[in-house]
């Protein structure tokens, strides 16, 4: 019965979904006369406004010699704009009870903010958060404190056996490519970082050509075009956009063991994925969660765990981004059980690249997906993350309506095409922190 209930409500959600954009979430898109991307939706639901402003600005801009300047950059601008110290941005932004927030990664970097529409509070809150986006300063005192700061970080992370880990990964599945940078720096290159080193980064990347804003809450599409003018219109003019390289296909497995003393092996196996873009997008997302995606229903978990207790956790992902984000295997396991609990992964990875998911599999992972799609946007803050990716990697602006449409037409052999397009393991490489030896690398197909 309670199958029937559920296979119901999945229907109801499905033709609720199917419905025009406008019936979901309706989403109005504009440029700015500077050329910001706007992405708004009204909501007087609750006397709140969140806004967020996103640009071209993350890691992969770095350098090898000035690692860690794309992320210093974001940090600053908070600590100090417009004439005003951090401490005074602090106590202001506390008097309207607004909250600020930044969002950093490989490809972009940006800011947000969430105030009540109340027109006082409103007005501070805004006109502070333009100083902080259009005139930050860089105290070089501030500067100096965050480089020892962020330097002592970098150090104490270096020794724990994830951060090894996920650098090591990344060094291996990129190479000489930005992807493989740190996105905090590297305790060497952040000691150089100049505050010549933020605005100059500033004033290349934090243009309004590069801006994606999004606003939501309880104003009208008048009011948030004005907003949208304000926010962007004393931005830098910046420089051309300059193509991101792409990301160079591996050629061959390899296989790398960091010594470490943890009691654990930490184990990473993967290789570069696919673009934001790409049209096997939503095969990948169904298949990854049969995989490895989906926690205690994945097929790496029952048969790492459940079946063998050889891991707490073992998960699968891929994280789409401009360029070929990475696909990723990962796991725990205790040292004398690296060898067995790594071979387990990869003949679990080779039987679904072989075979593909079982009619059963697809079908519940569709079911739980698209039953727990409505959690994906059941706040304001959630809606708000998902147009700034919509905006950002330009999905089609249907794309929230289309998900779950998406999600019901994928069939077996589009999850075994792609996974044959996008995942080899003979390419892949391995890494094990805290090993006790080196596995045998998976022969050549």
């Amino acid at each position: 019965m309670a199958s029937k209930v559920k296979a119901i409500c999945v229907a109801a959600l499905l033709m609720l979904l199917a419905m025009p954009a406008a019936a979901l979430l309706p989403i109005q898109h504009w440029q700015t006369k500077s050329g910001a991307r706007v992405y708004f939706v009204e909501s007087h639901d609750l006397p709140m406004l969140d806004v967020s402003i996103d640009f071209a600005a993350g890691s992969v801009f770095d350098t090898p010699e000035k690692s860690g300047v794309a992320g210093m950059t974001l940090g600053l601008m908070r600590l100090g704009a417009g004439g005003l110290s951090e401490s005074e941005i602090s106590r202001r932004m506390a008097d309207t009870g607004a909250q600020l927030g930044n969002r950093f990664d490989s490809d972009r970097g940006g800011l947000s903010l969430r105030t009540l529409t109340s027109q006082a509070e409103m007005q501070q809150a805004l006109d502070l958060f333009i100083r902080i986006l259009q005139k930050p300063e860089f105290p070089a005192a501030v500067l100096e404190r965050e480089k020892a700061r962020a330097i002592g970080a970098i150090k104490e992370a270096d020794t724990k056996p994830q951060t090894l880990l996920s650098r090591n990964f990344s060094e291996m599945v990129y190479g000489s490519h930005p992807y493989g940078l740190r996105g905090s720096g590297e305790a060497a290159t952040v000691a150089t970082i100049t505050r010549d080193d933020l605005t100059g980064f500033y004033r290349r990347y934090y243009s309004a050509q590069r801006a994606v804003v999004v606003v939501m809450g309880d104003i009208t599409r008048d009011a948030a075009a004005a907003l949208a003018e304000q926010l962007t219109t004393g931005l830098p003019q910046g420089a051309p956009l300059a193509t991101l390289t792409p990301v160079a296909s591996l050629t061959s497995a390899q296989t790398r063991v960091v010594a470490h003393p943890a009691t654990q092996s930490h184990i990473m196996v993967g290789m570069p994925g696919i673009r934001r873009d790409d049209a096997d997008y939503f095969p990948l997302y169904v298949g990854n969660y049969i995989l490895g995606g989906g926690g205690f229903v994945s097929r790496i978990t029952e048969e790492v765990r459940s079946k063998r207790g050889l891991a707490y956790s073992a998960y699968s992902y891929f994280m789409p981004m401009k360029e070929r984000g990475p696909f990723a295997i990962g796991l725990q396991t205790r040292r004398d059980q690296a060898t067995e609990a790594l071979a387990v992964v990869r003949q679990t990875l080779a039987d679904f690249l072989s075979g593909g998911p079982t009619a059963d599999e697809l079908s519940k992972a569709k079911q739980n997906i698209i039953g727990g799609f409505a959690l994906r946007i059941d706040s304001n803050r959630k809606i708000v993350e998902n147009l700034a990716m919509i905006g950002f990697y330009d999905l089609p602006l249907t794309y929230l309506d289309d998900f779950t449409v998406k999600v019901e037409k994928v069939t077996i052999e589009d999850i075994r095409r792609a996974f044959a397009r996008h995942v080899d393991p003979a390419r892949m490489v391995t890494v094990i922190v805290g090993g006790e030896e080196t596995p045998a690398a998976p022969a050549a197909r």
